[in-house]
């Protein structure tokens, strides 16, 4: 591992106020139009892992050394808040846009369903959604067809969690209609910064949503289980039997943040891996190599693929907060009111902590020694109290997919996306069609 000094890699005395990077470069970036990563790399390689940047009235303080990540996030959380969430048009007051008091209540309802024993439930549901689509590329494979990868994962992923939620497979009508949840991801940077503006600029796809939403609400509450047992809505409409606040429209707003966190994150991870796979061909060899079909070393071989994907591109990219009340970060003055963004893309990719950051190499995540051991080196779904609750699920579908496709097909890419969009998630900005070849 990389341990060579940084500028900012000591911590300086305490009470100095945080390096502010040069407003002309700023000036340079606002007026070329660049992408905001561009400018917080910069201030990074200046500045260090703790660096002021003015992007408006007041300087926003920019977090990527581990041990400021580790301060803010984890170890206090009660200090550095979420204000708002960028998606909150869509999840309304869902478990990732909740704050206090409210937050703790929903949280505690939906952690033991992703943890231990909880998880089990979803083993059946996560392997009819990975049986169906095997199914569905074995046909690709068959007939030659050109599909599109990251649709596919969407497919999959969508299907999976829409059996976690309702304990049915996903039907094709329901398929068509929460097309509209990427749509609206999608839309959310480009909107207007009125909120009835930005409202009404999606309101068919919100509306199309929320009707699927009512729909899944009402047959959780009168309809049978499905063939899997009950599903989250279950839980979420049980809840509002004794808890007066789960109300029909917290019921949907959970819904759709379990929606767009359970199969966004998910779909976008696993279409950089098979594009990271078709640019190194020998990480997947290596995976398949590494053990027996079922074998726990194959399974911690495509564990690693994931991971090594996440590092490059996290789940999500910048990790918004702000700071509650004083305090001292890094023996730098952090004033109550300022915006702090923590940022695991840059943490991820800094050389400083991770040797050679730029190569795609699995084997950081099998190899002991290999991998910074600070748990603020490697957070693609956050640390602390409100790291994402999915983090095992998401490793589990993945894995079992993978499982799944790698030995029986690789995927011919006719293009590849040149371009990288920062949103919610960090997503190749384009379609990613291909083929089918034989696997090994």
């Amino acid at each position: 591992m990389a341990t060579h000094a940084r500028p900012g890699s000591l911590p300086p005395p305490s009470g100095c106020r945080v390096p502010e990077l040069d407003p002309a470069l700023v000036e340079r970036w606002q007026a070329g139009g660049g992408e905001l990563v561009d400018l917080f790399a910069t201030a990074r390689e200046r500045l260090g892992g703790v660096a002021a940047l003015r992007l408006g009235p007041r300087p926003t303080v920019l977090i990527t050394s581990p041990e400021a990540v580790q301060h803010v996030l984890a170890l206090h959380p009660d200090r550095y808040v979420k204000r708002s969430h960028r998606a909150r048009l869509l999840i309304g007051d869902g478990v990732l846009a909740a704050t206090g008091e409210a937050w703790q209540r929903q949280r505690r309802l939906l952690q033991g369903q992703f943890t231990g024993r909880g998880m089990r439930r979803y083993d059946q549901r996560i392997t009819g959604a990975v049986r169906v689509t095997a199914a569905r590329w074995a046909g690709y494979a068959r007939t030659g067809e050109v599909f599109d990868v990251g649709e596919e994962m969407r497919r999959f992923a969508l299907d999976t969690i829409w059996r976690s939620l309702t304990g049915h497979p996903l039907d094709p009508e329901t398929e068509r209609e929460l097309a509209a949840v990427p749509a609206v991801v999608a839309a959310l940077p480009s909107l207007p910064a009125d909120g009835g503006a930005a409202r009404e600029a999606v309101a068919g796809e919100l509306a199309r949503i929320d009707t699927v939403a009512r729909r899944a609400i009402a047959a959780a509450r009168e309809a049978e289980p499905g063939p899997d047992g009950p599903g989250l809505l279950h839980v979420l409409t049980e809840a509002a039997q004794k808890r007066p606040e789960y109300t029909d429209r917290l019921i949907r707003d959970e819904l759709v943040t379990l929606l767009v966190a359970g199969h966004e994150t998910t779909a976008t991870t696993l279409t950089w891996l098979y594009l990271l796979l078709d640019r190194h061909p020998e990480a997947r060899e290596q995976a398949l190599a590494a053990g027996a079909e079922g074998s726990p070393e194959r399974r911690q071989a495509v564990q690693a693929l994931v991971h090594e994907t996440l590092r490059f591109y996290p789940s999500a990219w910048i990790l918004p907060r702000s700071a509650a009340e004083d305090d001292i970060l890094a023996g730098y003055e952090i004033e109550a009111g300022t915006d702090v963004l923590v940022c695991p893309y840059l943490t991820h990719r800094d050389p400083g902590i991770w040797e050679a950051p730029e190569r795609f190499d699995p084997t950081r995540f099998t190899t002991p020694g290999r991998r910074p051991t600070d748990p603020g080196s490697y957070f693609p779904f956050g640390i602390g109290p409100r790291a994402c609750l999915g983090l095992q699920f998401a490793l589990r579908e993945s894995t079992v997919l993978l499982e799944h496709l790698l030995p029986a097909h690789t995927p011919s890419f006719h293009s590849t996306p040149t371009k990288t969009t920062y949103s919610i998630t960090v997503r190749p900005d384009g379609p990613t069609p291909a083929v089918l070849d034989g696997g090994a």
